[in-house]
């Protein structure tokens, strides 16, 4: 078919889910926009947008599973997460779409930008109140150690600080395992409480208990990036379906190989159930050194992130409310100080960040995963007919967003209402 500027393009239907080689046609190009970045960073920034505080639970939802359950799900995530990028994509595709948003106005009208752009907000707001959270607990901790050992120290960063953070806690991670014994007393000047008890220092390869339900909102929030996917590849060179594909396919394959080990070596030197990975070392010894530099770094990474994830819901708040109005700084930054507010109520608010991975995985996860992207492909693609199998295996992509939805809101609920101890696994 002919675009506008009478240029061939080929279908998107045409391309394949995984990459192939090319059958020497000329590409389809994303937009008139001439992207920049290269596959390599490319990688590297979808990364960055997949890694963030949900890492720091993995190792409890794997103590809820056990290790060949966690392993199942957090690849059965990782695969539909990358096929959600793939229906992205090829939607995006058909009407050359650089927002999430937009994908929405253009599948339902103004009610589908409206939708869209509140479930992004939702889950962008949960994600800054897990990272403030983060501060909240390890701040006064990082404080304590510093006055303890009565000297500080400053952490450079560079653009990819988040990133290089995470991959330092993780080789702290693996580090510890090894010298953390199990059963292990807690600091006795900190707490009195064990870490581990006699009869829980061995691993469990399949379990199931009440905050099981816990778990795949966990890992559905660990994975989400796909708003951030469709800028990525409007900032691409050579912008190809099937090349960022590619991309998102590297970065969710780093991301579970980081997470399976984080979750494995996390749960095998606690055997426990605290929701917080990091803040659980602190009863070992709060003044660990590489531990406390860890913290450091974590913390700088997360509030570093914070201004990258206001971005889109300043920028979804406006499509909104001012979807007309020209760039004015009074309103930029009033959005920006009503949404800290919102965001330290809640982190004050919520007694646990089991609570907030737990609501934001089990609500916006599923919907910008599952739910909205196989929407978006029923509605836009329309040279496939309803009955086509990819628009049939986009339909049951949405249906199993909606179950897994209702389930975990409905067995996190039950656990509210029933669970014996709400401040377990948490601080």
């Amino acid at each position: 078919k002919m675009n506008l500027k009478g240029k061939c393009e080929e279908s998107p239907e045409q391309e394949e889910f995984l990459p192939h080689k090319s059958d020497g046609g000329k590409p389809p190009q994303f937009t008139d926009f001439e992207g920049k970045t290269s596959f390599g960073m490319s990688v590297f920034n979808l990364s960055n947008a997949i890694m963030g505080s949900g890492i720091l639970g993995l190792s409890y939802a794997m103590s809820n599973t056990g290790i060949i359950l966690f392993l199942i799900l957090l690849t059965c995530i990782a695969v539909m997460s990358s096929y959600s990028v793939h229906l992205l994509l090829r939607s995006a595709g058909v009407v050359g779409i650089r927002a999430y948003e937009q994908l929405g106005k253009r599948a339902f009208g103004h009610p589908g930008k409206i939708l869209a752009a509140l479930v992004i907000t939702m889950h962008n707001i949960g994600a800054m109140s897990s990272y403030l959270f983060i501060v909240k607990y390890e701040l006064p901790l990082v404080i304590q150690a510093f006055l303890g050992l009565q000297h500080s120290r400053y952490l450079g960063y560079t653009s990819g600080f988040s990133l290089t953070c995470m991959v330092f806690f993780l080789i702290s991670v693996i580090y510890k395992k090894f010298n953390i014994p199990c059963p292990f007393d807690g600091f006795t000047n900190h707490t009195a409480e064990n870490i581990s008890i006699d009869g829980e220092c061995e691993a469990k390869y399949f379990t199931m208990n009440q905050q099981t339900a816990y778990t795949v909102p966990i890992l559905a929030f660990a994975f989400v990036c796909h708003p951030e996917v469709l800028p990525i590849y409007t900032e691409l060179r050579n912008p190809t379906k099937r090349r960022m594909q590619a991309i998102a396919n590297v970065s969710i394959l780093g991301m579970f190989v980081m997470y399976l080990l984080t979750a494995i070596f996390g749960y095998l030197t606690f055997y426990c159930k605290h929701s917080e990975l990091l803040h659980t070392y602190s009863k070992v010894d709060p003044l660990d050194t590489l531990i406390l530099c860890v913290r450091v770094a974590v913390l700088v990474a997360v509030t570093l992130t914070v201004p990258v994830v206001l971005f889109p819901i300043r920028r979804a708040l406006l499509q909104l409310l001012f979807p007309d109005k020209p760039f004015h700084w009074v309103r930029h930054i009033s959005i920006a100080l009503c949404l800290l507010f919102v965001v330290n109520l809640l982190v004050i608010c919520v007694p646990n960040i089991r609570d907030i991975f737990g609501i934001i995985g089990a609500t916006s996860a599923p919907s910008l995963i599952f739910i909205l992207p196989g929407l978006f492909y029923i509605r836009i693609v329309s040279s496939e007919p309803l009955n086509s199998r990819p628009k049939i295996q986009a339909a049951c992509f949405t249906a199993l967003g909606f179950i897994f939805m209702s389930m975990s809101m409905t067995f996190i609920t039950l656990d509210w209402v029933y669970g014996e101890n709400r401040s377990g696994g948490g601080h």
